[in-house]
Parts: C-alpha cells; sequence; structure tokens
C-alpha cells in the first residue's frame, strides 16, 4: 500500500523540481578582477572569494519565482575596504571606511522558458554602504552580500530601472 502512494509522490517532486527557479554564476576572467583575492600573500585566495560571492548570488534562487532563470556574469568584483597585509601577519586585514565600498560589475539576464524578461549591464554600488550596515553583520563578506541582495531586490524581483534606484 505505501509503495501506491510513493510514486506519486515521487512524481509530484520531480515536477515541482523541474519548474523550480535557478541562479547561475559564471565569473569573467577573475584574475583580472580589481579585488577579489589578496595578492600580498596573506588573507583570502581568490578561490574562497570566488565560492563565497556564487554562494551568496546562487542563494537568491530561493526569492525567484518557480520556473526563472536568472544567469549573472560577474566581470569585475572590488571588495569593500583596502587590504593592510601588515596589520595581522600572517592573515592580513581589511580595512573598512566609507571611502571604500564595494563594487561588482555585473552582467545579467532573467528569463521564463524562452522569454527573456530583463536583461542588462551594470555597475553596482553604494556609497553610502556603511550607513546601511547591520549592526549585526558579520562575516568575511557581509557588505558584499548586502549590497548584492539589496540590488538583486530592486532589480530582479521588483524589476526596478537602475535610474530609478538611486545609488547602485
Amino acid at each position: 500500500m505505501r509503495g501506491g502512494f510513493l510514486l506519486p509522490a515521487l512524481a509530484l517532486g520531480l515536477t515541482a523540481n523541474a519548474a523550480a527557479a535557478q541562479v547561475s554564476v559564471r565569473f569573467v576572467e577573475p584574475e583580472r578582477y580589481t579585488d577579489a583575492e589578496n595578492r600580498l600573500g596573506s588573507g583570502l585566495s581568490l578561490r574562497v572569494t570566488l565560492g563565497e560571492i556564487r554562494r551568496i548570488v546562487e542563494g537568491f534562487g530561493r526569492d525567484l519565482p518557480a520556473g526563472r532563470t536568472l544567469t549573472v556574469d560577474i566581470l569585475d568584483i572590488d571588495l569593500a575596504g583596502i587590504e593592510r597585509p601588515s596589520a595581522n601577519v600572517p592573515f592580513g586585514l581589511r580595512v573598512v571606511s566609507d571611502i571604500t565600498p564595494p563594487r561588482f560589475r555585473l552582467r545579467y539576464v532573467l528569463s521564463e522558458g524562452r522569454r527573456r524578461i530583463t536583461a542588462g549591464e551594470e555597475a553596482v554600488t553604494d556609497p553610502n554602504f556603511l550607513l546601511r550596515a547591520s549592526r549585526l553583520a558579520n562575516g568575511t563578506f557581509a557588505y558584499e552580500r548586502d549590497l548584492l541582495r539589496d540590488w538583486f531586490r530592486r532589480r530582479i524581483v521588483e524589476g526596478r530601472p537602475a535610474a530609478e534606484r538611486g545609488p547602485q
């Protein structure tokens, strides 16, 4: 008797997964990014940075309606802050100030099936990022995560053009 219910449940699960939203991330020439790795021998490697940015962006898929696909090409990364390698040997230290906001250059396509909903290329930054930063923000990429999350909500979920958003 159980087997009779299992097969339809599996079929329903497979159908739901087939229509789930998807986000894919591609890094275009990451070795040429402005600031995605510590080039001074301390701090995070390029591999670690790209892995974390991929995890952040792909996580946005849970906020997309089923059946939609978002492809994001990351063309440049400039992390918040500047490196101070001698301040915390051997790990380095990243000093964040209001003159060193995070910045991404992105190309993206949002589609549903074969229909393109929106597409574009833009620089995403926020010179006021420290004013909006959460006091509870923690982790190595908290500012970058907040910036990308805000961009995703405004541009992809709400569909507002860049001119209406203010600094981004």
